[in-house]
């Protein structure tokens, strides 16, 4: 599968899996600015949701989650802060998770949520 296809693949299926399965209420997809993009913003409960999405058709390069490294986290992390910012909501709780998803057999998406993945980096 191509990769822009792949991945369009993956946050689909991450966003139908938060919104359905998970309950939670979206916000935004494909947050962007000029410090970086988050995939998924969305509300469990009083908290929002920092989402990054990553797909992959095999593990010959690690687990998804594990390409979320030091750099990419920070970006994440700058991004929400200015969305915190335009929209006003920094008092409302706050966390960082990713969704890791891979293609079946069938071509079915196999999730894997990590909740709380990790914590803003500032530098």
């Amino acid at each position: 599968m191509e990769k822009n296809l792949l991945g369009c693949y993956g946050e689909q299926a991450a966003l139908a899996y938060v919104c359905r399965e998970k309950g939670y209420r979206l916000c935004c997809c494909n947050y962007r600015n000029r410090l970086g993009e988050i995939d998924i913003i969305a509300e469990d409960g009083p908290t929002l949701v920092f989402v990054e999405v990553k797909t992959r058709t095999t593990g010959a390069y690690g687990l998804p989650c594990e390409a979320v490294e030091r750099r990419k986290r920070r970006k994440i992390t700058r991004a929400a802060s200015a969305y915190l910012a335009q929209y006003g909501l920094w008092d409302r709780p706050c966390r960082f998770d990713v969704i890791e998803v891979w293609p079946d057999d069938q071509g079915r998406p196999v999730i894997h949520h990590i909740v709380h993945a990790f914590l803003a980096e500032r530098r």
